[in-house]
């Protein structure tokens, strides 16, 4: 008997759990860990509810917490992020219970999430904290049961340590963002490299000789900066940081602020998680063809709301994922409804960096399953010892070996009294 779920099509089955397991063969990492669940069964009875991109690498992640044992429940955390075919195969071939449908409207987002939380989970897996945030807004009847959770995400990390400032927070949240195999990577390459994956597929265009302007210097926003010049754009970048600011300026990249950048750029790319990034004022000084897109976590970072009503008649599709308003005479192209340009036009991150990341979710639900006991409410960063295990692992598996310390070293850094 099929799980329940809603998803668009089961039919499409069949190749998603192809790209299913293409995708697996760039995980290496995740796969270790899942061979080692399925002889362990670490999460053995637990109930998860998972909030993620529904992607060929979520995929690889869920089926290593089913498993490791866990009672797995899916939905997605972006309306336009789902892979349908993906979603299908979880579904029909891994009983995976999954509520996602890309393009899904507003409300059928958040039927999606109330059914994932219908679980009644002990362990919570974010994306952007919307399942947290649900439970301590609306479904605090499911406090009682729930251990801890995991967060993906840098926007999430920061609602979440919000909580935790107004004492709010009920229960334990591993930030599996901030771990180094997670954003010094994920973070940095995936995002830089998926965004203008995004950006070419939605658009077509030569970034060569272009004016990108980047919205922010953060881990994400600065792979961005560099996979944007290693195509041959000229980088701005945009910041409110001074150091992130100066580093920027030390990178090569211009700095200015955005109401200047606006009246100069091409292409213009948010990754700062706050909203209206880009707003009226920025949309009135853009050139005729200036190119709009988000590669933040939610929608908020353009203000559509406001370019729509200073805008000349209904936006225009002229396009898959590309939208044209009219302002002053001028057309400002948004792509991918100002969601995330990397997944609503293009796949996400590449697997082989999804692997790391993944591998920080899987092993950080077990390190809250086994230490929840002993944890107060509050954000903890994944330990030292399994970030630095994961990179073990991923060098091993891309056959590059490194040096150890000879035990004379080992106390020449441990000691105080020997000089230079």
């Amino acid at each position: 008997m099929t799980v329940e779920h809603d998803v668009k099509n089961l039919e499409l089955a069949t190749g998603g759990r192809y790209r299913i397991e293409w995708a697996e063969q760039e995980m290496p990492v995740l796969r270790a860990i899942r061979e080692r669940f399925a002889r362990e069964k670490p999460l053995e009875g637990v109930r998860v509810s998972a909030c993620l991109h529904v992607t060929t690498e979520t995929a690889n992640l869920m089926h290593t917490l089913q498993m490791g044992g866990a009672d797995v429940v899916l939905c997605a955390s972006n309306p336009l992020s789902t892979q349908d075919d993906v979603a299908a195969s979880l579904v029909s071939h891994y009983e995976i219970p999954v509520y996602a449908i890309k393009g899904e409207d507003n409300d059928t987002y958040y039927d999606h999430l109330k059914a994932a939380l219908d679980h009644k989970p002990h362990v919570t897996m974010d994306d952007g904290a919307d399942l947290v945030g649900t439970i301590h807004k609306s479904r605090r009847e499911l406090l009682d049961e729930i251990i801890g959770g995991t967060e993906e995400t840098t926007t999430g990390v920061i609602r979440l340590r919000a909580m935790a400032n107004d004492g709010a927070l009920a229960f334990p949240v591993v930030a599996v963002n901030d771990s180094d195999t997670k954003h010094l990577f994920d973070n940095r390459y995936g995002t830089g490299q998926s965004t203008l994956d995004g950006v070419i597929r939605a658009t077509n265009i030569l970034l060569a000789g272009r004016t990108v302007v980047v919205a922010g210097y953060g881990w994400c926003s600065r792979g961005i900066a560099n996979r944007a010049d290693g195509l041959g754009a000229n980088v701005i970048v945009t910041e409110i940081d001074p150091l992130k600011a100066l580093e920027a300026v030390m990178d090569g990249f211009r700095v200015m602020p955005m109401i200047e950048a606006a009246a100069v750029g091409d292409i213009f790319i948010t990754a700062t998680g706050d909203i209206n990034v880009l707003d009226t004022n920025h949309f009135e000084k853009m050139k005729n063809g200036a190119i709009v897109c988000n590669s933040g976590h939610f929608n908020v970072e353009i203000n559509l709301k406001g370019l729509a009503e200073i805008s000349k008649g209904e936006p225009q599709r002229v396009r898959p994922f590309v939208e044209e308003y009219l302002v002053n005479g001028n057309s400002i192209y948004v792509l991918g409804e100002g969601r995330l340009i990397n997944l609503a036009a293009a796949e996400g991150h590449p697997a082989s960096v999804m692997d790391m990341s993944f591998a920080n979710q899987a092993l950080g639900a077990e390190f809250m399953v086994k230490n929840a006991s002993n944890m107060t409410p509050g954000v903890y960063v994944v330990p030292e010892d399994i970030d630095k295990e994961i990179a073990r692992l991923k060098l091993e598996a891309m056959g590059v070996k490194i040096d150890t310390l000879t035990a004379q070293q080992e106390r020449y850094l441990a000691q105080w009294e020997e000089g230079t």
